[in-house]
């Protein structure tokens, strides 16, 4: 049975930091892609950033760009999400997903997700 569990969210204040782990067990974590979503109240959830499964391509949404880093160590089976100068705009539920295509079917694991609350 595959589980994806987020971790680390919390309380913090504007320009503080916090880093979320996502661990994922019953896959194979190194052939799967990484991927981080957040939605806040009232809005959809959007890709944050993403990374590919041995590490060497990493995209983000440019709101985060200079200030949340994506890594994953594979050998640990959990990926990272490190986010530096948090902003009120970060505030949301933080999701996990595990992702890989072969033949052009696609297969995806979320976590639960993990609240994350940037506020003075």
């Amino acid at each position: 049975q595959v589980q994806v569990v987020e971790s680390g969210g919390g309380l913090v204040q504007p320009g503080g930091s916090l880093r979320l782990s996502c661990a994922a067990s019953g896959l194979t974590f190194s052939i799967y892609a990484n991927a981080w979503y957040r939605q806040a109240p009232g809005k959809e959830r959007e890709l944050v950033a993403n990374i590919n499964s041995l590490g060497g391509s990493r995209n983000y949404v440019d709101s985060v760009k200079g200030r949340f880093t994506i890594s994953r160590d594979n050998a640990k089976n959990t990926a990272y999400l490190q986010m530096n100068n948090l902003k009120p705009e970060d505030t949301g539920v933080y999701f996990c997903k595990m992702s890989r295509m072969i033949a052009g079917t696609v297969t995806e694991y979320w976590g639960q997700g993990t609240q994350v609350t940037v506020s003075s």
